[in-house]
């Protein structure tokens, strides 16, 4: 379609550079300024944020960083609109206007309405969203409509099918959740194509996962190519894909900004044995995870224990991929014990089921803290 950015890889803004790692909205600005001018430099232009990225504070930061200072025709903005925010229709208009008041952006080129499941399907139907988020765009408000989706391919089918006038979707999909049974990637994007939608690519890394794998995993993207970094195969395997659009990538620092656009630059699409590499890699990695969580912190925001509930989960991710018969202890026993200074214990989780209401990957997050509680509180 004629919207397609000239090149794949996009700026995921949901994991910024932090000048106060404990604060997720204290954003490095003049880190991100550095970030955001290289990407641009080397021909890139699509940059993606959310009104509760970054503890909210994620549209601001394009305002300073981007908005600020590049002509506005130079660059593509995406934001999106999450029903755990609106309770009627005029929180949609509420929240839309702070976020341009936010972005300083005048419009919006691509708007989605923000991880559609069925639980949030309900309410974007029920508050009108798809017509709404129409209406935005004739006004000149948004120039092109999508929604980001986390759910089976069953519903996805029936989404594209009552809402044909969506012109893109956003879909998680990874080598490493391809074949997935919860998440489905595979299928999703299959389901997309049959519908002829372009789709946009989220946690491609899944969250960091797919750049810090197991040795064993490691060991065969580097005997194949030991210059091309490890993240790179999983951002290039989803870029291979026919139909995909923007592959975007959650970027934290400046090195990670150089080696994606590095081989971003002039892409080369992988070849049918290194699609068919990753998916033994996959194997490998999938037998080593406990718990799948991206580090999206979406669970986090609502906690009335303040639990930091991706941290205790990659803690333990860590920990489970150690010989403990043989070791015993590890530095995370001490790790966890300092975070608990700050935040809510594993233990003193309420079970009320906040986090997993809004927990994309749909991870029975209470029953997962049980064994936190279990390796890190009862030794």
């Amino acid at each position: 379609m004629e919207f397609k950015p000239n090149k794949k890889l996009g700026f995921g803004l949901m994991r910024l550079p932090q000048t106060d790692p404990n604060d997720a909205a204290a954003v490095d600005i003049e880190q991100l300024k550095d970030m955001v001018d290289l990407f641009l430099e080397r021909g890139f232009t699509y940059f993606d944020t959310a009104w509760m990225y970054n503890g909210f504070e994620s549209e601001r930061a394009v305002r300073k960083a981007l908005i600020e200072r590049h002509p506005r025709e130079s660059f593509t903005l995406a934001t999106k609109l999450h029903a755990a925010f609106i309770d009627n229709e005029e929180d949609r208009d509420k929240i839309f206007n702070e976020q341009l008041n936010k972005t300083g952006a005048g419009y919006f080129d691509y708007y989605l309405l923000h991880g559609v499941d069925e639980g949030k399907l309900k309410k974007y139907e029920e508050l009108h969203c798809f017509e709404w988020l129409l209406d935005k765009k004739e006004k000149g408000l948004v120039k092109h409509c999508g929604f980001s989706f986390h759910d089976t391919p069953e519903l996805l089918d029936k989404i594209l099918t009552d809402h044909p006038e969506m012109e893109f979707v956003q879909l998680q999909v990874n080598y490493l959740d391809w074949n997935s049974r919860w998440i489905q990637s595979g299928k999703c994007y299959e389901t997309a194509c049959r519908h002829n939608k372009p789709v946009i690519i989220m946690e491609p890394v899944k969250g960091g996962t797919l750049a810090r794998i197991h040795p064993d995993a490691e060991k065969i993207f580097k005997d194949y190519d030991p210059d091309m970094s490890v993240p790179s195969w999983a951002i290039r395997f989803i870029a291979s894909l026919d139909n995909v659009m923007v592959v975007l990538s959650g970027m934290s620092n400046l090195a990670q900004i150089e080696d994606n656009t590095s081989y971003m630059e002039d892409f080369i699409p992988l070849t049918e044995e290194e699609k068919q590499m990753c998916f033994r890699v996959a194997d490998v990695i999938n037998a080593q995870i406990a718990v799948p969580c991206t580090g999206c912190r979406y669970c986090t925001d609502g906690c009335p224990m303040n639990i930091p509930i991706p941290d205790y989960f990659s803690l333990y991710n860590e920990d489970m991929r150690e010989h403990l018969e043989e070791k015993g202890w590890t530095v995370n026993y001490s790790n966890y014990q300092t975070l608990t200074e700050k935040y809510g214990k594993a233990s003193d989780c309420l079970q009320c089921g906040q986090c997993e209401s809004v927990c994309p990957q749909h991870l029975g997050i209470i029953e997962y803290m049980k064994q936190v509680v279990k390796h890190y509180e009862r030794r």
